[in-house]
């Protein structure tokens, strides 16, 4: 064979080579595809109920988030309160000054002397707790600020473990909240309002609260939180995910199964009988209304 004729066919072979592999890495991308569509179904499928079922499925993912989640848990983990080494570096357990309990994961706001207490448990990232927000939040500010009840927030990060919306966003706007709570309980609930507005929530696959700027950008809506160089600066340096991820495995221990969920005095307050949330404040009103004046008579009722 001549020189010329063993280049062609060498030529040749690369040529069928990498047709050949485009061919492998179009079916590549198909097969994604499909993975990705099938898990998006099922999601959307349990975002068609009135209460997003918690997932205990894991993932990862974050773009733009500055946190190191694995050191960030390990913190959690190994630190009551104070400092612990990892891998040579001191790390500090840090907690916002207006929550309170163990480890400050108790976010209640409201006048301590209030007979009767409202749990309300969220996902940053829940599409329906965006809309319990947006039609009901108000009212519970109101009752608070009348001295209805005290309000205490419970936050979990489910959503970011669901292998078809996987990522950050849940723990990262959780780690934003107690950056804007050390500021003050109303920046707290104000930011909240804002993060699950309609015009600011992403789409539970969408997982954009994991990016810092995002939340930084949203919170410049609220009063006491724009140009705030210190949550300005606790957001960027993840102050507080350690914080965060006590917070959530708060939440899991409740062993609630779906948010929205709220519960007055312990009791949990359920719109129909398949156990769906009051999503508006007439709702709302009427079972908070209802077992205030059973007084407690039903509290050791479990659900």
């Amino acid at each position: 064979m001549s020189k010329r004729n063993s280049q062609q066919a060498k030529r040749a072979a690369r040529e069928r080579l990498q047709a050949e592999r485009e061919k492998q890495a179009k079916r590549e991308k198909v097969r994604r595809q499909v993975t990705v569509g099938v898990s998006l179904v099922a999601v959307l499928a349990v975002a068609g109920g009135i209460a997003f079922a918690v997932s205990k499925m894991g993932g990862n993912g974050g773009e733009g988030d500055n946190s190191d989640w694995s050191v960030a848990q390990k913190v959690a983990d190994k630190s009551a309160d104070g400092t612990v080494k990892i891998d040579g570096q001191s790390y500090t357990y840090a907690k916002p000054k207006n929550a309170s309990g163990k480890d400050g994961t108790d976010i209640v706001v409201g006048e301590k002397s209030a007979k009767h207490t409202l749990d309300v448990y969220e996902d940053m990232r829940c599409p329906i707790c965006s809309q319990f927000e947006q039609l009901a939040g108000e009212t519970i500010t109101k009752d608070v600020e009348s001295g209805k009840y005290k309000a205490s927030f419970n936050f979990g990060a489910f959503i970011d473990k669901n292998p078809a919306a996987k990522g950050t966003g849940s723990r990262n706007a959780l780690s934003a909240l107690g950056a804007s709570l050390d500021v003050s309980p109303e920046a707290f609930l104000q930011y909240k309002k804002a993060l699950f507005s309609k015009k600011n929530h992403p789409e539970e696959q969408d997982d954009g609260f994991a990016s810092d700027d995002r939340l930084l950008e949203i919170a410049d809506q609220v009063k006491e939180l724009k140009g705030n160089k210190t949550f300005k600066k606790a957001v960027e340096e993840s102050r507080y995910d350690a914080w965060a991820l006590k917070v959530a495995k708060k939440f899991d221990k409740s062993k609630v199964q779906g948010t929205p969920t709220l519960k007055l005095d312990g009791v949990h307050l359920k719109a129909d009988s398949q156990g769906s949330p009051p999503m508006s404040p007439a709702q709302l009103n009427k079972l908070v209304d209802q077992q205030i004046k059973k007084g407690g008579k039903e509290k050791d009722s479990k659900e």
